[in-house]
């Protein structure tokens, strides 16, 4: 990508090497390990927590921190782990923050034109860089969550080290293929705004947890799509460079449920898919990318 010369978005929060004060809404508290919040709990609550948690452990085998550590609630994402470094102020954070805000501002641009178009105003989305983990309006952000957006405070969440497991894990590295991640997370940002989360979110209550996963898909599929529409206006603008489309196309390969499940326990099981194959992942980026609209990005009609 040839970002040289454009702007950076001004609606970046980088926390990196800055620790977590507490569960958001709590004004303050703390975690124990497995992210239950404490914060306004009497001891008395706590001694009953504790005694809850290790009869469960010690007469039936459970780990009840494990089980309350998932996916914060109402998160839209990934849930690839990732690894961690230190520091925030080297070259390379430095680095990595001015092209996350170069990005981001191009998805700003991008998504305020195609609104407008729409007869609508586009609200710019705020984007946490964070490392290892910080709080959310959706729960806790971890290391082992990856990239995501929360619906409930409209930001996106990204600890950067994702990147270098995207290059070393899975073999999906390359600067576009990093921008389609962010532009993925923009477009639950997009969905949220028309609507789509908000029903998604609601429908789901009702549903069993294969079900659930089914319409998860669709709902990652159709990001996968708005995602493909900004890098069709990458590439109008002359932002895109030789390879980087195959980069992208190559991250949602690598990045499909098949493929990591693959990779993760030698086998797959459809019914717990929950973003779709590498190639649902590949086509629905490519359809955005070809077309660069809204109406082709329809993943809840018909086969995907």
């Amino acid at each position: 990508m040839d970002l040289n010369g454009r702007r950076e978005s001004d609606n970046i929060e980088d926390v990196r090497g800055q620790s977590d004060a507490g569960p958001v809404g709590r004004g303050g508290g703390f975690n124990i390990p497995g992210g239950i919040p404490l914060g306004g709990f009497s001891f008395r609550t706590i001694i009953i927590f504790a005694v809850i948690y290790f009869v469960a452990k010690l007469f039936f085998g459970v780990d009840l921190l494990q089980i309350l550590s998932g996916t914060p609630s109402g998160q839209v994402g990934s849930s690839y782990s990732q690894s961690q470094s230190n520091g925030a102020n080297s070259a390379e954070d430095q680095a990595m923050k001015k092209f996350v805000s170069q990005v981001l501002a191009d998805t700003e641009d991008t998504w305020t034109g195609i609104f407008e178009s729409m007869g609508k105003t586009y609200e710019r989305p705020k984007l946490v860089m964070y490392r290892g983990q910080w709080s959310s309006a959706c729960g806790e952000a971890n290391s082992a969550v990856g990239p995501f957006y929360c619906p409930s405070d409209h930001k996106v969440y990204l600890d950067t080290d994702f990147f270098r497991e995207m290059q070393q894990k899975f073999k999906a590295g390359g600067d576009f293929a990093d921008a389609y991640v962010v532009a993925h997370e923009v477009g639950h940002h997009v969905q949220n705004l028309l609507g789509i989360l908000p029903k998604f979110n609601q429908a789901r209550a009702k549903m069993s947890e294969t079900q659930a996963n089914a319409m998860s898909v669709r709902v990652e599929l159709q990001a996968d799509c708005f995602a493909g529409i900004w890098g069709k206006f990458t590439q109008q603008k002359g932002i895109l460079q030789s390879g980087d489309l195959e980069e992208a196309l190559n991250a949602a390969h690598q990045i499909g449920d098949d493929a990591l499940q693959k990779q993760g326990r030698g086998y797959v099981v459809p019914d717990s898919f929950t973003h779709g194959t590498s190639a649902q992942r590949m086509k629905w980026f490519q359809r955005g990318f070809d077309t660069g609209k809204i109406s082709a990005c329809d993943t809840f009609s018909g086969a995907i």
